[in-house]
């Protein structure tokens, strides 16, 4: 019989155990609980290590974690959010393990969120265990299960994530060379300084690229053209290895 090795990921404890329990009562469920976000990654390492690999998360959609390191890139999500960032650390980290989130609640927006993060699944807490065994099953088999309720609302979350990302894009586009390393730099966190020392230009220069990037972006402040940046997939600068070199690269 292949064994399925669940990993239940909610800082509440009794739910947690008293879901850990009716899953372990099944023939071919092998189930682990962790109480953090921090723990589950303990617990995933831990049974990398041992050759013990777990095959699906189910992720309390408010787990009350601080955002993993992987996500601080990206900025802090939301205090309700701390379980969506847990899946989006784990798509990097454990690639071939499936996530389904529990949720209080149907949230279309959140729902949406959770699978642009990676998750296979969102699930209500009270549904039925029969239910929860049929979506883990479903999930390993690539399938990827909503309510039937959530489907039109995350459909139109998705088209307009997909929308403003499509916008950012084209107006990240509309910026020059140098004007794009300007705003990775500005997207790394450096301020206009750092930013003149990295690409060895005057601050007066900077400031002068910082001013049209904010002009192309449409925004008034670098709060908002970083925003912007992270929805149109601009990657930070590379502080550690991405030397800038004195090229020759106009100005």
């Amino acid at each position: 019989m292949v064994r399925i090795r669940v990993l239940v990921v909610d800082d509440h404890r009794i739910f947690a155990e008293s879901l850990a329990a009716a899953l372990a009562a099944e023939p071919d469920v092998d189930v682990s609980a962790a109480g953090s976000g921090p723990a589950a990654l303990r617990c995933l390492e831990r049974a990398v290590a041992e050759g013990r690999r777990f095959d699906v998360l189910l992720v309390d959609a408010d787990l009350g974690a601080a955002a993993l390191p992987a996500q601080r890139e990206a900025g802090p999500p939301p205090p309700s959010s701390d379980g969506i960032a847990l899946v989006a650390g784990v798509r990097v980290s454990h690639p071939g393990v499936r996530t389904v989130v529990l949720a209080e609640r149907d949230d279309p927006r959140r729902a949406a969120l959770a699978l642009q993060a990676g998750a296979s699944g969102w699930v209500a807490k009270d549904c039925s265990l029969s239910r929860l065994l049929a979506v883990v099953r479903g999930v390993l088999r690539e399938e990827t299960h909503l309510p039937p309720a959530l489907l039109t609302g995350v459909l139109r979350e998705l088209t307009a994530a997909r929308k403003h990302r499509t916008d950012s894009e084209r107006l990240v586009e509309s910026l020059t060379p140098r004007e794009h390393e300007v705003l990775r730099c500005m997207v790394a966190g450096l301020g206009r300084k750092d930013v003149a020392a990295r690409l060895f230009l005057s601050p007066h220069t900077v400031r002068t690229h910082m001013q049209n990037v904010l002009g192309k972006l449409g925004v008034h402040s670098t709060l908002a053209a970083v925003a912007l940046a992270r929805r149109a997939g601009v990657r930070p600068a590379d502080l550690a290895g991405d030397v800038v070199e004195r090229s020759g690269q106009p100005a």
